[in-house]
């Protein structure tokens, strides 16, 4: 895997929108979620975020990651993941995308790896390779990306990283 995009609204969160009496949207994120994202990006995996709707909320969690590739309001994430991968140079065989409703059904349909969440619809959950067995922010993300690491011979270096 050289490259993961993840949908961010019910896969790096809860899907829930917190909605301030003068419109600010507030986001809960995981912590450990977070972490499995940097854990990725320090194995050399390109990590991507790709979005329907817009948010300073995802740019700060973004930046805060250094996850360098931020597409939001995209209305297509197939066309959206054709081009990253594109410009990167990484084979849609080669990326896996997370997400967890219909709208990701397409991007998750032509990478190489679909990947969602437990609490994702049925319909989403059918179509993907692999399904956390953690909720949309609460650790999916983490545990993906363990499995990532697992499967790429990194987990253990990862962990020698931080456990010497």
């Amino acid at each position: 895997m050289r490259l993961v995009a993840l949908d961010v609204d019910g896969t790096l969160t809860d899907a829930r929108l917190h909605i301030g009496r003068d419109g600010e949207a507030m986001k809960s994120f995981s912590v450990r979620d977070g972490f499995g994202l940097t854990l990725l990006r320090e194995a050399g995996i390109r990590v991507a975020l790709v979005t329907a709707r817009r948010s300073t909320i995802v740019e700060a969690r973004a930046a805060e990651l250094r996850i360098e590739d931020v597409l939001q309001a995209v209305p297509d994430k197939a066309q959206a993941l054709q081009a990253l991968c594109g410009r990167h140079g990484v084979a849609l065989s080669e990326c896996a995308f997370v997400g967890d409703d219909w709208p990701d059904l397409r991007a998750m349909a032509i990478a190489g790896l679909a990947a969602t969440v437990a609490d994702a619809p049925l319909e989403v959950r059918e179509r993907a390779h692999w399904v956390s067995t953690l909720r949309a922010g609460r650790g999916a993300v983490r545990e993906f990306a363990e499995f990532v690491l697992r499967a790429q011979g990194a987990f253990e270096p990862a962990l020698a990283r931080y456990a010497r």
